[in-house]
């Protein structure tokens, strides 16, 4: 690393919190380096009162791009100076890029969800999916399966300050895609998400119960919501095998990690800094085998 770093070396990021954990200054370090490219990338620990001073630092620094983490993306999005039209709806963005001062939020959460879904053998179209979380990450998730032909999404949420945030994303979801048919419910309300994940063909947690340090949690306290033939997919990748997982691996679910989602939602960002493609096969061999 030391060897091509120059005094012309350009610096991305990804900033949230927590960010010890994550696996993309490799991915993007790695990727730089294959393809030739002046850039090193870093993981920086700040919160979201923090965010406008991250702003001022991009500024100073002329970074090129990087990535926002939880919970940063909502109040990324207020911050950036334009949003891509995915990031205008969900109103959160995981990607910055500046072009000569001005920075573009963009999204690529969904788009990385929705084909690690369908790489491992269960697309979105005509089915039934429920989502915990309302995000970022989680209402990408919700858009993007929708605008893929989603039949159904239902969405569980704290009823706390945020709902009403939660039931507006609905709406726009239902104005964007009038097929497809979007609920609503407390996630406190474990009766009625069993009964919804049972009547579900892809189940998808969106939040952070499971990441670590919070890697000895389950978002599901009902296992009987588990059944053979379910998708259960969790968007957190560290632990690569979460506890619900485990559990719904247990009960006979076909099951789908988060690193693939951070794979292809890698993919689309790196698009977005460099305008070049990923050597994807090269990364996937390094850290995704």
């Amino acid at each position: 690393m030391e060897k091509r770093i120059s005094g012309h070396t350009g610096l991305m990021a990804l900033f949230g919190t927590p960010v010890g954990h994550s696996g993309s200054p490799a991915m993007y370090n790695f990727s730089f380096q294959h393809d030739g490219l002046d850039y090193a990338y870093m993981a920086f620990d700040v919160t979201e009162e923090e965010m406008p001073k991250v702003f001022e630092s991009i500024r100073l620094l002329n970074m090129r791009g990087g990535n926002f983490t939880m919970p940063c993306k909502n109040i990324a999005a207020q911050l950036v100076d334009k949003l891509s039209p995915a990031a205008e709806i969900i109103g959160a963005c995981n990607v910055f890029v500046n072009d000569d001062g001005v920075i573009t939020g963009h999204i690529t959460d969904g788009v990385g969800f929705v084909k690690n879904l369908e790489l491992n053998g269960a697309p979105v179209k005509d089915k039934k999916v429920v989502v915990l979380g309302a995000g970022g990450a989680a209402t990408a998730i919700q858009v993007q399966c929708a605008l893929d032909g989603a039949r159904e999404i239902t969405i569980f949420n704290k009823n706390d300050a945020f709902f009403e945030r939660t039931l507006q994303t609905a709406e726009k979801i239902k104005k964007a895609v009038p097929d497809c048919v979007v609920n609503v419910y407390d996630i406190d309300d474990t009766a009625k998400m069993t009964e919804e994940i049972q009547s579900s063909d892809i189940f998808a947690n969106a939040t952070i119960v499971g990441m670590k340090p919070l890697d000895d949690q389950s978002v599901v306290k009902d296992l009987s919501a588990f059944r053979p033939g379910l998708v259960v997919a969790d968007a957190v990748y560290n632990p690569e095998e979460t506890k619900l997982l485990r559990e719904a691996k247990e009960a006979g679910c076909t099951c789908v990690g988060g690193k693939g989602m951070l794979l292809w939602q890698g993919v689309a960002a790196f698009k977005l800094y460099t305008g070049q493609d990923m050597p994807v096969d090269d990364v996937k061999k390094l850290f995704f085998s």
